[in-house]
C-alpha cells in the first residue's frame, strides 16, 4: 500500500472497470443503432439554428461593419447595451412582453390540461377521436389565415360588428382597442394551439394504470372525485414541466402572432421585444450591434425566468428539469 492508500494493482483495476464500462456503452449504442441515428437530424438541427449563432453574439459588444466581419469590427464595451437603456420603446416592448406572456400562462397555459381531462372523459371512442382532430386543426392555420378570419369578423366593417351596429349598440374596432387587443391574443391563441396542446397531457393520461379507475370504481368514487384523486396527482409532474419550460419562454410572447395582428393604434400595449427588433431592423435601421444586444438581454431574462421556476418547483416538492 503507497502512502495514499492504495493498493498496488488499484490504478489497474480502475482502468479495466473504465474500459469495460465503455464496451458496454458500446454495445448498447450498436444496439440501438437505428434509434440514435434518428437523433442526428434533431441534432444537426441544434447544432446549426441554435449553437452556431451563439458565436454572433459577440455583435452585442461591436459596432458591426460588414467590411470588417465579426471579428474584425471594432469593440464599443457595453454601448449597445446603454442605447437600450435610456431607450423608452424598449422597455415599453418589455414589459409589453412580460404582460403579455404572463396573460397566456394565466389563461391559455391550463385550457389544454382542462380539455386534454375532459376529452378522456368521452366514452365514445370515435366521437372522442373526431373531438382531437377538430381541436387540432387550427394549430395547421398559419397566423396569416387567422388574423385574415380576425379581420373579417372584428373589424370595423367585419361581421361582429354588423351585427352589433344592427342591435343599435356602436361599434367596436376589436383589432385597433388598446382594451380588447390583449385579450384577443389569448383568446385567439386558445383556439389555435389548446388542441395541439392537449395531445402531451393526453400521451400522460394514457400512461395512468387502469386499475387505479377500477378500484376507485369499486369503492364508489364518482368522475370527479376519479378526477381529483386519480387523473390530476398522475399527471401534475408532466403539467409542472411544461409550465417550467413555458416559462423560459416568456420572453417569446408570440410574434407571429402579434406581427400578423397588431398595427399602430395598439403599438402601445402590443409592441413586443420581437416586434421592437423588427422595427428597429426596417424602420430605423439600427446597427446589427443594438439589436443584437436586444436579443441577448431577452435570452438572460430567459435563462432567469426558466431557472427560477425550476428552483420554485424543486422546492414544492417537485423534479424540476434540472
Amino acid at each position: 500500500m503507497d502512502t495514499l492508500g492504495h493498493t498496488p494493482g488499484s490504478k489497474a483495476t480502475g482502468a479495466v472497470r473504465v474500459s469495460q464500462a465503455l464496451k458496454d456503452v458500446a454495445k448498447r449504442v450498436w444496439h440501438y443503432k437505428y434509434i440514435y441515428l434518428m437523433l442526428v437530424p434533431g441534432l444537426i438541427f441544434l447544432v446549426i439554428f441554435k449553437y452556431i449563432p451563439i458565436y454572433g453574439l459577440v455583435l452585442s459588444f461591436k459596432e458591426f461593419m460588414p467590411k470588417y466581419g465579426i471579428m474584425g469590427s471594432p469593440w464599443v464595451g457595453l454601448d449597445n447595451f446603454r442605447y437600450l437603456w435610456i431607450e423608452q420603446d424598449f422597455w415599453q416592448s418589455f414589459f409589453n412582453t412580460l404582460i403579455i406572456a404572463f396573460m397566456k400562462i394565466l389563461f391559455v397555459f391550463p385550457f389544454p390540461v382542462f380539455l386534454a381531462i375532459l376529452i378522456n372523459e368521452i366514452r365514445a371512442e370515435r366521437y372522442k377521436k373526431v373531438l382531437q382532430t377538430v381541436y387540432t386543426f387550427p394549430h395547421f392555420l398559419s397566423w396569416v389565415v387567422v388574423s385574415g378570419m380576425m379581420f373579417n369578423l372584428l373589424s370595423g366593417s367585419g361581421a361582429v360588428n354588423a351585427i352589433w351596429a344592427s342591435l343599435g349598440f356602436d361599434k367596436i374596432n376589436f383589432l385597433s382597442n388598446e382594451g380588447t387587443f390583449r385579450w384577443l391574443l389569448v383568446g385567439t391563441e386558445i383556439w389555435k394551439q389548446a388542441g395541439w396542446s392537449t395531445i402531451i397531457y393526453l400521451a400522460a393520461i394514457a400512461g395512468i394504470n387502469q386499475s387505479l379507475y377500477e378500484a376507485a370504481t369499486v369503492d364508489g368514487a364518482n368522475r370527479l372525485q376519479k378526477i381529483l384523486h386519480i387523473t390530476w396527482p398522475c399527471i401534475k409532474n408532466v403539467v409542472v414541466l411544461m409550465l417550467i419550460m413555458r416559462v423560459g419562454y416568456m420572453m417569446d410572447a408570440g410574434f407571429m402572432q402579434i406581427f400578423n395582428m397588431y398595427n399602430r393604434a395598439v403599438y402601445d400595449v402590443a409592441d413586443i421585444i420581437d416586434t421592437y427588433i423588427y422595427r428597429m431592423s426596417f424602420e430605423r435601421s439600427v446597427g446589427f450591434g443594438i439589436t443584437t444586444a436586444v436579443g441577448f438581454f431577452k435570452g438572460i431574462v430567459n435563462i432567469i425566468l426558466l431557472l427560477t421556476a425550476n428552483t420554485i418547483a424543486k422546492k414544492m416538492g417537485h423534479s424540476g428539469i434540472v
